[in-house]
């Protein structure tokens, strides 16, 4: 069973980062929430407070199969300047690990330089930061093992694309069905 870490900092986009917690779960992968804030309490960007399972310095990077980066802001940037957090991006995309952000976040991806040669979406604006990738319109778009996405209105395709690459066909359309998905 895989085991994804969804990194969560202040300023997230709340609905971006816990979509996909929620849908994983039901999916039945096992998903940390863990905070790079040095305390487990988040505040989203638009006032919801919320607790992560976690924090950064707890984790054992080797033990996951992936990682989420939520957009939203100031907590795209406050990931982006998290030095662990650029290091795992590195270390897993070279590694074929699963890593997928949204909204903003693809940018950090592409600071990372885990983008050259593929597709990849972002919240409209922020194309230009997806150093090296192909950009696209897609509300979801995976490539090999990166998956991104455009923003809050994208939040449960984006999810639904994770689950594709970590489960089985019956898992997804199982959590389609129970989510009422069209």
């Amino acid at each position: 069973m895989s085991r994804i870490a969804v990194f969560f900092a202040d300023g997230c986009e709340e609905i971006e980062g816990l979509t996909v917690v929620d849908m994983l779960r039901r999916a039945n992968v096992n998903v940390d929430m863990v905070s790079v804030m040095e305390r487990r309490e988040i505040h989203g960007s638009h006032n919801i407070t919320f607790l992560a399972d976690m924090l950064y310095e707890d984790m054992e990077p080797a033990s996951y199969d992936g990682v989420v980066l939520p957009g939203g802001m100031p907590g795209t940037t406050n990931l982006g300047v998290h030095e662990g957090v650029i290091s795992i991006i590195k270390e897993f995309a070279a590694e074929g690990k699963l890593v997928s952000a949204i909204c903003a976040a693809p940018s950090v991806l592409g600071q990372a330089g885990v983008l050259r040669n593929k597709r990849a979406v972002c919240h409209p604006g922020w194309e230009d930061r997806l150093t090296g990738a192909i950009v696209c319109e897609e509300n979801a778009m995976t490539d090999g093992n990166i998956i991104t996405s455009r923003g809050m209105g994208t939040a449960v395709d984006f999810s639904l694309a994770i689950i594709q690459k970590l489960t089985d066909e019956e898992t997804l359309e199982n959590v389609k069905k129970g989510i009422v998905y069209a």
